[in-house]
């Protein structure tokens, strides 16, 4: 267990040093923002962030390039040796670069240089050694340097490939702020999983549609709300007048209802119906009905979904809004 403790310890404290260093350094903020603008101008002009790195340093540009495609900066991933056979076909002149490599002497991007040279493509680094020779040729270099890997014997890459990809993370979601770059983009890039569904998904494309949903009057009496609250089990029942909601009988309602027994059969919809109940509108995200129902003392079960003219459209139930979220 200590020498877990100790790995995080080393890599938590490298990320530390790298943040004091962008914030205390003159020169490596203003290479900072210089690549930030860089990467922004490009984009805005149709240009891609191409990431390379060989190794765990290319396992790492990979995550950053996915990361930026995701926040809205196109970026692809081009592995350097499958670069230097036929992949820099990919590359237009309008593109700008980003290199990780920690000793900066990484012979298959040192054999790339020139070619992005002759394409005015620009190269960022982020470099682990400043005075490297791949340093030396990119536009600007960030310093990735640690004093240590994690690895007991020095060796094997993860502290600074932790750093690498915490600058890279940072350069994405920097980049994802100057664009504006919004909750509704963010789903349009993320359209499966629980994460598409929460940030896409509305309470109408969820909801029991008034048709399929039980609807009586004000003065519908208890034998008819019971036959329809049985036979379309959805938990509630609609009170309108026309397309009016004017309540909600949920089946606490009912049950509170019995405790007067003789006199239940008497009762109307009026007379047991939550009047003005809460509602949800039908283009509310469906993740935000949910978090309505959940997040009270008493959690709702079911609720009416209305429009804008407060007509009863239908009911969503908080069953499916766990199943489906």
């Amino acid at each position: 267990m200590k020498e877990f403790y100790r790995v995080l310890e080393l890599e938590a404290a490298a990320i530390t040093s790298s943040l004091r260093r962008f914030q205390t350094d003159p020169a490596l903020q203003a290479s900072l923002e210089s690549s930030l603008n860089l990467i922004h101008e490009r984009s805005k002009k149709g240009g891609r962030v191409l990431v390379l790195g060989v190794g765990k340093s290319g396992k790492i540009g990979s995550k950053i390039a996915a990361t930026l495609s995701s926040t809205g900066t196109p970026a692809l991933f081009v592995h350097p040796t499958e670069a230097l056979h036929g992949d820099l076909g990919v590359v237009s002149d309008s593109d700008v670069a980003i290199v990780i490599s920690y000793t900066g002497n990484t012979e298959e991007l040192l054999s790339l240089v020139p070619f992005f040279e002759r394409r005015n493509v620009p190269l960022i680094g982020i470099i682990g050694n400043l005075s490297s020779k791949l340093a030396q040729k990119c536009t600007f270099s960030l310093d990735a340097s640690v004093s240590e890997e994690a690895c007991s014997h020095n060796l094997a890459p993860t502290t600074s490939t932790t750093v690498a990809l915490a600058i890279g993370d940072a350069i994405a979601i920097t980049l994802m702020k100057k664009k504006d770059f919004t909750a509704e983009d963010f789903a349009k890039n993320h359209p499966g999983g629980s994460l598409g569904k929460r940030l896409q998904l509305l309470v109408k494309d969820l909801m029991h549609d008034l048709e399929k949903s039980p609807v009586v009057a004000e003065q519908t009496p208890m034998n008819e709300i019971l036959k329809l609250s049985t036979e379309r089990k959805l938990g509630a029942v609609l009170v309108c007048d026309g397309p009016l909601l004017k309540g909600i009988i949920t089946d606490g309602d009912i049950r509170r209802a019995l405790a007067h027994q003789e006199k239940f059969f008497g009762f109307t919809a009026r007379d047991i119906m939550t009047k003005s109940p809460i509602t949800v509108n039908f283009e509310l995200l469906a993740y935000n009905a949910l978090r309505i129902m959940e997040d009270r003392e008493s959690q709702i079960s079911v609720l009416p979904v209305t429009n804008d003219q407060g007509h009863a459209l239908g009911l969503i139930r908080i069953h499916d809004l766990v199943q489906t979220l």
